[in-house]
Formats: structure tokens, sequence, C-alpha cells
């Protein structure tokens, strides 16, 4: 797999990584957990070069970083960038999208003494002495962000995190993480159905040379065709509460599906090679991070590499209409 580099001075990395999020979290919380496979993919990836790992302390909690620990222990450290996250907590007052979500309505924690907290947690679970990106899941309205970013700075500082990174972060408030320390990476959503930071945070990313990790390219699994009514999601699947999976919206967001594969058709390819291969053309350090728990799908994702999509084809994508219904 081709590489980039996260940030102007950060680790190089294969340019599509791996979420690791659904593999203890949000999706089908009813299905037994499968450890050995989850570990098998994490395996498999670092083989293929997708050699960004990404997890958070949100996610479980916890229980996201005790598996790629046990998954990345026995020398397989060595062979990953891995990334990490602090600021999100589930269990406290606000709105939440059910457990195991680490959802943007789940508590914020920005406090310094809260990261200076976490961070050993997060290396004690993962099994390792530092993580190679460590990111602020969400900015916590209720503690100026230079306080927090100045408290992620201390982490690099101690040697426990190599680069800091931000996460669904405005322009604003990564000039104001910056007036602190070097930001490396952004990660945000982005995909066929979310593209919300193409008008000013990733053209500004570029400017800076920061990398942009989007997350969700698949449209959370919609933009494979997997799903095709509300029925075919799992009774205890977080996405069932999403304003786009409802009914009606679902219905009319199917229209979406239906272009993104006849573009694949055309192209030879899979509708997830198509998305993920839309948003690698969106520049040289972006590094999208779909998540799976399936040998396949990781494989397939991986193809979207080699996926070379024409004028054409990157037009007709463009001119998609926007989804219906918010993200959350």
């Amino acid at each position: 797999m081709r590489t980039t580099r996260l940030g102007s001075n950060g680790p190089e990395v294969g340019v599509i990584g791996l979420g690791c999020m659904g593999m203890t979290a949000s999706y089908d919380l009813a299905a037994p957990r499968d450890d050995a496979t989850s570990i098998a993919v994490l395996h498999t990836a670092l083989d293929l070069g997708m050699t960004l790992i990404d997890t958070a302390d949100a996610y479980g909690p916890y229980t996201n970083e005790e598996l790629v620990g046990e998954a990345l222990s026995g020398g397989q450290r060595e062979r990953a960038v891995l990334a990490t996250k602090v600021g999100l907590v589930e269990g406290v007052p606000g709105p939440s999208y059910g457990p195991g979500t680490a959802s943007p309505g789940a508590g914020r924690n920005g406090r310094p003494e809260h990261v200076r907290t976490s961070i050993d947690g997060s290396l004690q679970r993962l099994g390792t002495d530092h993580v190679d990106l460590y990111q602020l899941h969400r900015v916590d309205p209720q503690v100026p962000i230079e306080e927090t970013w100045g408290a992620m700075a201390e982490t690099v500082t101690a040697g426990k995190a190599r680069h800091i990174g931000l996460s669904e972060v405005s322009v604003a408030e990564i000039k104001r993480a910056q007036s602190v320390y070097p930001v490396t990476s952004v990660q945000s959503e982005l995909s066929l159905w979310t593209r919300d930071v193409l008008p000013e945070v990733l053209p500004y990313c570029q400017e800076q040379g920061i990398a942009f990790l989007p997350f969700s390219p698949l449209g959370r699994g919609f933009l494979t065709g997997r799903f095709t009514s509300f029925d075919d999601l799992p009774q205890d699947d977080f996405r069932r509460a999403l304003p786009r999976f409802q009914q009606d919206a679902l219905r009319i967001n199917l229209a979406i599906v239906g272009r993104v594969r006849e573009i694949a058709e055309r192209a030879g390819a899979s509708p997830a090679q198509v998305a993920l291969a839309w948003v690698l053309s969106r520049g040289d350090r972006v590094v999208p991070i779909p998540g799976t728990k399936t040998p396949k799908y990781l494989v397939e994702n991986a193809g979207a590499v080699d996926l070379h999509l024409s004028a054409a084809d990157l037009a007709d994508l463009d001119a998609l209409p926007q989804p219906e219904g918010t993200r959350y």
C-alpha cells in the first residue's frame, strides 16, 4: 500500500487506516464479541500496510483499547502507528445515543487533569509506553481549548505521546490550538454523504500541512449498499437512532447508493471501494479510517487504493445529492 505522512513531521502511514470502534461498541451490541476475529483483522490490516490503528478510551468505554492492546502484544506494536483519543465520557449527564456509542452527545471532559490521568490509563490498557497520536475526541465547551491543548502537549513532553491531534473541530478551534502547540492531525467525518469539512476545514488542513483523518468514510456502512431498509439494522445498533437511517429518510437516501453502485459497476469495483477512492481523491494527506471486524471487508477496503476513478466518475460522485436527514 502506498504511504503518506501524518502532518509535516509525523510518522509514515498507509493511506488507508483501520478504525477499531465497531469491534467492541456501537454496532449490533446484541451480537457476541468475536475478539479472535477482530485481532486477526487487525493483524491482517498491518500486513496489508494499513498501519494507522485508531481507538479511543470512550469506546466501550475502555474495552476497545484493551482489545487493541491485546492485538498489538507479542511484537505487533512496532508495526502499528497507534492512535487513541481522550475527551468523551460516557455515563455523565447529557444526551446520548445508547451505551458504548461515544457519540457527540456524550459528556465531554477537557480539563487538564482529566487529560493527564487519561493518558496513563490508555497506555496501561494498550500495553505500551507511548501512543503515536493522541487526539482530543471533542472540544469541551466548558474548558478553553488552549488549556486542554496545553495538557495534550504535556503528554508529548513527557514522552507518552509522539504527536497530538484534534477531532470534529472548526478552523477557529484549530487556530487556537496551534497557538499553543502544533496540530498534527484533524479527525472528522467525511464521506460521499457527509461533506461538511470540504469548504473550510479540509482546505485549511491542507494549507497548514495537517493530516486529515476521515472517520465513517463509508457512511456508517450505508454507502456499501448493505442496508435497504430500517429493518436491516440489528436491534441494538445505534444507527437506529440516527436521522439518516430512519425509514423515510433511508428510502430517499437509497438513491445515493444506487448512483454509487452504478459507478462501481462502470469501474469494475465495489461500492465501498468507490466511496473510499473518492475520499482518497480529496488530498495526499487524507487518510480514511474505515472500521470493520470482517476479514472480507478489510481486504475489500484495502483494494480501494488501487482503484482509479476517471474524471467523469469523480464528477458524477461530486454531483451526488445531499442526504436526507442530519448526521445525529
